[in-house]
């Protein structure tokens, strides 16, 4: 089993293009196109009933106090954890992959609405993110884009990982999370494949 994508390639930056925020000389941070990038699958194994994409950032600061700080930066000592972007079920195999923006085109502050143009999509991590913010809190569905913190000692990494499934339709229901779906394929995995890129909005990790 093997995943590309034409819009960017292994362990290489990603474009603002498929980000959440992207730079901004005022502000540190501004809303950027927030498209889903192309993911294509190949030689899945026979037996595939499903494909589930889960996209995750292993490097996300656990402690919100610290992020977003003029003077000061996220150290790399700090407690790290998964933050889940894109959560994606029941894709039929056939289909061979998704095409850019057809999933996300644009940030939607307070989330977009469940249902999803092919399979079914769960909730990423900004629904936390973004809870008690009067303008943003809401429930995210679908794929939303890098917005690491601009004062982060770490350049991010996002981790698209594809799974093979022996079930048509996997065990989550309502609201599911990256979590939930990584439970819920434990013993339907046929095989696995991921990529990875990186991001940063860091001035001195860009220059």
């Amino acid at each position: 089993m093997r995943v590309s994508s034409s819009s960017f390639q292994h362990d290489t930056p990603i474009s603002g293009t498929y980000a959440f925020c992207v730079p901004d000389p005022d502000t540190h941070a501004t809303f950027a196109p927030n498209r889903n990038p192309e993911v294509r699958w190949f030689e899945l194994p026979e037996g595939t009933r499903s494909v589930a994409i889960v996209c995750h950032d292993p490097v996300a600061p656990t402690m919100p106090d610290t992020v977003n700080q003029v003077g000061r930066e996220v150290p790399p000592e700090l407690p790290r954890a998964d933050f889940f972007h894109w959560v994606l079920v029941d894709l039929d195999p056939a289909m061979g992959g998704i095409d850019e923006g057809s999933c996300s085109d644009g940030v939607v502050p307070r989330g977009k609405v469940p249902e999803a143009p092919f399979g079914r999509h769960g909730l990423n991590d900004y629904t936390g993110w973004f809870a008690g913010d009067p303008d943003m809190d809401g429930e995210y569905y679908g794929y939303d884009g890098p917005c690491p913190p601009w004062n982060d000692s770490l350049v991010h990494q996002y981790v698209f990982t594809l799974y093979a499934l022996d079930v048509e339709r996997l065990d989550v229901d309502g609201g599911f999370t990256g979590t939930d779906v990584r439970t819920a394929v434990e013993g339907h995995v046929l095989d696995t494949a991921s990529m990875s890129g990186t991001y940063t909005l860091n001035p001195r990790l860009r220059e």
